[in-house]
């Protein structure tokens, strides 16, 4: 069985993180480890209709951010990489730069080091020099940037297509097959 760890901060963008819940769940064959940051606990409630039980109620483990020893924690514990969906510039920053100060951050720097996949959809906008810094760091340590940007060609109907079409994104860097996005055909 694959084993995907999947953190959620407190970016704006909390239904990103549950899509993706949602997906691997449905898909199977698949173990999430959640992290849930306490960003990310308030951002569920003031963004979703849903609560942040319900987003561990879609993970096979549940995690808690201030618990270190937990088996993400290490390198030792097999995984095919994680996802942090959405990632926050702050979790970002403390990701480049190796600042383990919680379990979320942790848990992305094992990847790093054991060369597994990260995956990144970091969330803000407008980006300054300093965020571009973080991100290019990011890049050259071996983590993929994956905004979630919609793409038009899709014609998405609704929130939720644009929202699937970047989970959708995700779970390809990981090889994991889905038909969350109407993907390009040659006109």
């Amino acid at each position: 069985m694959r084993r995907i760890v999947v953190g959620i901060t407190g970016a704006s963008g909390s239904a990103y993180g549950y899509m993706a819940l949602q997906a691997l769940r449905a898909i199977g064959g698949i173990e999430t480890h959640l992290v849930l940051t306490a960003a990310a606990r308030r951002t569920i409630a003031l963004e979703t209709d849903v609560s942040p039980d319900d987003f561990e109620a879609l993970a096979d483990v549940v995690h808690q951010d201030n618990d270190l020893a937990a088996a993400i924690s290490s390198g030792s514990f097999l995984t095919d990489g994680m996802m942090v969906i959405p990632c926050s510039m702050k979790s970002a920053s403390a990701i480049a730069y190796s600042f383990n100060s919680n379990l979320l951050v942790r848990a992305a720097d094992v990847c790093l080091k054991e060369g597994r996949k990260l995956v990144l959809v970091v969330r803000e906008t407008p980006l300054h020099l300093g965020h571009l810094r973080t991100l290019t760091q990011l890049a050259e340590i071996g983590a993929v940037i994956l905004p979630p940007i919609p793409a038009m060609y899709a014609k998405p109907a609704s929130i939720d297509d644009i929202v699937a079409h970047t989970v959708g994104k995700a779970l390809d860097q990981f090889g994991i097959p889905n038909e969350l996005f109407k993907r390009w055909r040659s006109p």
